[in-house]
């Protein structure tokens, strides 16, 4: 996977984050979602290398980023801190400006991060998501028992842990596995049997329904992204069937577009030729 990409390990303020990059053009900053690793792009990211500098990074707790100490109030496991772990890698890789695309909990990083940081985001692609609080205040019973995860993960300190552990690597992507490579696949099971990912995926979780939470509904229509904004989203997924995407992206960004994809949840592996389209016209233009 990645071939002719280079790897890093680099040191921000806060975290050791793990970096592949390669390609040439205007840089493009690439987010997993969870419970995965920077793997979930290999099959659009050496395409999109050929009109872009590619940058897929690990989220801090995940694959081989390193795990920052846990705080009570989880700020530290939140989007706001993961963003600026990743504004500060692209820092250091010499781009004062550049296109994020984020997927699942990357792309709650990646719209974090344009709101925090507009100077520095100049277009965003948001993949399968409607913002944190907007999900959280529209909850009914179909969300809490479609995304029941959710709601698992957020527990206290160490039920979801221990649960999870006692598992093995039966949660991990359950009754999904045939949609990845086998690549890609093994990357994730390697990831997910460190104790301290599954402690930190479960704090990024903690701080969803909580700092990312109360984040979201104090910058709701205060701070609009100003940058243009592409949803792309599983047209056999959840959000097709809940919500109205591009309506609510239009309440948080001033220029919004998009459309479904015929896939499920994990668009890039799923569907991966539309999507390297969608992103490629997107950021091309």
């Amino acid at each position: 996977m990645f071939e002719g990409f280079a790897v890093s390990r680099i040191a921000t303020s806060e975290a050791e984050i793990h970096v592949r990059h390669g390609g040439a053009g205007p840089p493009l900053l690439l987010l997993h979602g969870n419970p995965q690793t920077h793997a979930m792009w290999h099959r659009i990211a050496p395409c999109l290398a050929r009109h872009f500098t590619v940058v897929a990074s690990d989220l801090r707790g995940y694959g081989d980023s390193s795990k920052p100490v846990s705080t009570p109030d989880h700020e530290s496991y939140s989007k706001r801190a993961m963003a600026r772990d990743q504004v500060e890698v692209m820092t250091r890789l010499g781009f004062d400006r550049f296109f994020v695309a984020g997927h699942d909990r990357g792309g709650r990083c990646a719209y974090r991060m344009a709101i925090d940081h507009p100077e520095r985001v100049a277009k965003l692609a948001v993949l399968d998501i409607v913002p944190t609080g907007e999900a959280f205040r529209r909850a009914d019973m179909a969300f809490a028992l479609g995304y029941w995860h959710w709601f698992f993960l957020a527990q206290p300190f160490d039920l979801p842990e221990r649960m999870i552990l006692a598992q093995g690597d039966d949660y991990c992507l359950r009754g999904r596995r045939h949609l990845f490579a086998p690549e890609a696949l093994g990357e994730y099971l390697r990831c997910f049997r460190d104790p301290a990912m599954i402690h930190a995926m479960c704090e990024d979780y903690r701080a969803g329904a909580g700092i990312d939470c109360r984040l979201d509904e104090r910058d709701r229509g205060q701070r609009p992204i100003a940058c243009p904004v592409l949803a792309l989203w599983g047209g056999r997924g959840p959000l097709n069937a809940w919500y109205d995407v591009l309506g609510i992206w239009r309440d948080w960004a001033t220029d919004v577009s998009g459309h479904s994809l015929d896939c499920g949840h994990y668009l890039a592996e799923e569907a991966p030729e539309e999507t390297f389209a969608a992103l490629e016209a997107f950021f091309a233009a």
